[in-house]
């Protein structure tokens, strides 16, 4: 079965996409299958898994999106004059040539379905549950916001975690995160879920003074008093993650990328597979790997 994974802070700006997107790809570098659901109507996770080009291609084409995983049903096109009830499989992009994850596509429209929320908030997990089988990683992209977008994502997540760019204002999204989980949790207490983890990113050489301390300690603080795990390895800013998007290849297989920064991010990675338990499974697939080489 799938452990699903939001990646989610309340401040917009601090590498989340970034981050979800390397995840992603890693995962599905090392042998793991892997599913990404966009829940942001900027649908930057949609572009840099498929690719300008392709994306467009999916908006002319009215292709279904996230959106008909809430609305539940497929409008009527020239092609199908009635309206259809939507599934899953209909919204699942699928990957071209297997480096990249399945993809669950976002689009502007999505934020004409928080007009009406009500009922809603449970559809995601539940078409998520019908695929579980399929993947062993689920990774949701989350909009900065808390709305029932949020609520969909900690319905159909196990485990969250928490990008942070230490700068001025870091510390901002961090209370009305843990306010919003433990809401959540109140109205929903047969439901489990735990922050996974906060993890620097973005963070350069130009702004480590003392703002950057600062931020720093100011999300240690935030972070010490939730019970909030703090990943070990700070993401540093690299051109290579953007250019890693465009090459559609993960960071370890950019084209010129320097060591220090796979090392960081295979660091970080390895840490977050640990705390998910997904290095058991990548364990017991390399024993199955050998046992058949032997």
């Amino acid at each position: 079965m799938s452990i699903n994974v939001s990646f989610i802070n309340m401040k917009g700006g601090v590498g989340k996409t970034t981050l979800a997107m390397q995840v992603a790809l890693g995962a599905q570098a090392a042998g793991l299958k892997v599913l990404a659901v966009d829940l942001d109507p900027q649908s930057n996770l949609s572009q840099a898994v498929l690719g300008a080009k392709r994306y467009v291609q999916m908006l002319e084409r009215d292709e279904p999106t996230v959106i008909q995983i809430f609305e539940g049903y497929l409008p009527a096109t020239k092609a199908k004059p009635s309206p259809s009830i939507a599934s899953i499989d209909d919204t699942i992009k699928k990957s071209e040539g297997g480096d990249a994850p399945d993809l669950i596509a976002s689009r502007l429209e999505l934020c004409q379905t928080l007009r009406n929320p009500v009922g809603k908030q449970r559809r995601l997990a539940e078409a998520l549950a019908k695929v579980a089988d399929r993947y062993d990683l689920v990774i949701i992209d989350c909009a900065p916001t808390d709305s029932m977008l949020t609520d969909a994502a900690y319905f159909a997540s196990r485990h969250v975690v928490v990008p942070v760019k230490p700068e001025f204002l870091a510390a901002i999204g961090l209370p009305l995160l843990a306010r919003s989980l433990k809401t959540f949790k109140q109205a929903n207490q047969d439901h489990v879920i735990e922050i996974a983890g906060v993890v620097f990113v973005q963070s350069s050489g130009y702004s480590r003074g003392p703002e950057y301390r600062e931020s720093i300690a100011e999300v240690s603080a935030i972070a010490k008093s939730e019970g909030w795990r703090l990943f070990s390895e700070e993401i540093r800013y690299s051109a290579s993650y953007p250019k890693s998007a465009r090459e559609g290849k993960p960071i370890k297989w950019t084209s010129r990328v320097r060591s220090k920064t796979t090392d960081a991010f295979n660091n970080f990675a390895n840490e977050l597979f640990g705390v998910l338990g997904i290095d058991k499974r990548l364990q017991s697939m390399q024993d199955v790997l050998r046992a058949l080489l032997d």
